[in-house]
């Protein structure tokens, strides 16, 4: 593999107890050390990933509105949160990504960043940093590929940019 296709951690955070009631799950502990990344895995056709599942909806987990269109979005829809290295300076922002898991494969619209380089804090909804292989996806993702909802949480896939 070339050096410039790696991808090193940027860094350390150091995880603070969030204040009482600002943190529902997946919460940042208070001393501990979490990995922080500016950069993902390389792109490919067939770039692989973790599936994890987010509420992009007003008063969801996944903070405030998205990144990209300062919006809302239904659970019912297809969206997306990237990594920071493949949001890319919202260079990804409103296309269209393809996954491909379970044996099926769903177009969902990119439309926030799940930060790898910062974490812990208000913004982030005092959760740790991303890992920098991520893509957080709305129920209507899970839906789509036909994962039954008990097993909804974290699942490999690949996905590539739509056409």
């Amino acid at each position: 593999m070339v050096e410039a296709d790696t991808c090193k951690p940027s860094g350390k955070l150091r995880g603070k107890k969030p204040p009482p009631g600002q943190c529902d799950s997946n919460c940042c502990e208070d001393g501990k050390f979490y990995t922080t990344y500016k950069c993902s895995p390389p792109v490919s056709s067939h770039t692989k990933g973790k599936l994890t599942i987010n509420s992009f909806a007003a008063g969801g987990e996944g903070g405030g509105p998205s990144e990209c269109d300062n919006r809302y979005h239904s659970d019912d829809e297809p969206v997306v949160a990237l990594s920071t290295g493949w949001f890319n300076n919202k260079k990804r922002c409103s296309k269209y990504i393809t996954i491909h898991g379970n044996g099926k494969s769903v177009k969902a619209k990119v439309v926030d960043e799940c930060d790898s380089a910062k974490g812990c804090d208000s913004e982030h909804g005092y959760q740790p940093p991303c890992p920098n292989n991520i893509v957080d996806a709305s129920k209507a993702v899970w839906k789509a590929l036909g994962v039954p909802e008990n097993d909804w949480g974290l699942m490999d896939i690949y996905w590539s940019d739509a056409n």
